[in-house]
């Protein structure tokens, strides 16, 4: 057993550029997963809808965690040899991009319905459509809520620990173990997921301020 160091602070901090990596992998994924979710639940095609639907209920209604742990230890059942940053990757990115779908489909419907109206009087295909008239005014309702999921992602890469991914919460658990030290350890793991979140909240917060001063001229 050992005290606490300054290499021991290193190697936390060392660890938190994984959780940052990660959470831009998982919100860039998610962001793509996202958007084809949103788009198809807003779709003409009943099908499309139906399917992205299931998937939005198969991911917000299982925990992260076991999707973690269906990743990681059901891959090499189908024969695919796979390891805890691959895993943690695609896990969250497929639940990101359920939840940011449904985050983006909500922000779709909201445009009010002339101007879904305007756009079929103009004789424009869905695609056209979306691209040129709904999409452009969804985003600025999308940005701060987006912003604040960013922070749900950040919070979540901590259980990617559980499957052995060695970011902030299991760079705490690695020192914790050398250490005994466990108020010390995770007070710092702590301040630094709540450095990496505040700015962030304190965006979304002034987006959201931003967004409903505009909406309300």
């Amino acid at each position: 057993m050992r005290t606490f160091g300054y290499s021991d602070l290193w190697f936390i901090l060392e660890a938190a550029q994984w959780t940052v990596i990660l959470s831009l992998i998982a919100f860039a994924g998610g962001g793509v997963v996202g958007l084809i979710i949103a788009l198809s639940r807003t779709s003409e095609n009943q099908l499309a809808r139906t399917l992205s639907m299931g998937f939005i209920q198969l991911f917000r209604g299982t925990p992260l965690l076991l999707q973690l742990f269906l990743v990681f230890f059901g891959a090499p059942v189908i024969g695919l040899d796979i390891n805890p940053w691959v895993a943690a990757a695609v896990a969250l990115t497929l639940n990101s991009g359920a939840f940011l779908g449904e985050i983006w489909r909500g922000c779709i419907e909201a445009i009010p319905r002339g101007q879904w109206e305007a756009a079929e009087a103009l004789g424009l295909r869905y695609r056209y459509k979306m691209r040129d008239v709904v999409l452009p005014q969804a985003l600025k309702i999308a940005v701060p809520p987006t912003v604040g999921y960013l922070v749900q992602i950040v919070k979540g890469t901590s259980l990617a620990a559980i499957i052995g991914f060695t970011e902030l919460t299991r760079a705490g658990q690695i020192i914790n173990n050398a250490t005994f030290e466990p108020m010390v350890v995770f007070s710092v793991v702590a301040l630094i997921y709540f450095m990496l979140c505040w700015p962030l909240s304190l965006l979304a917060a002034y987006m959201e301020r931003r967004l409903s001063v505009s909406l309300s001229r």
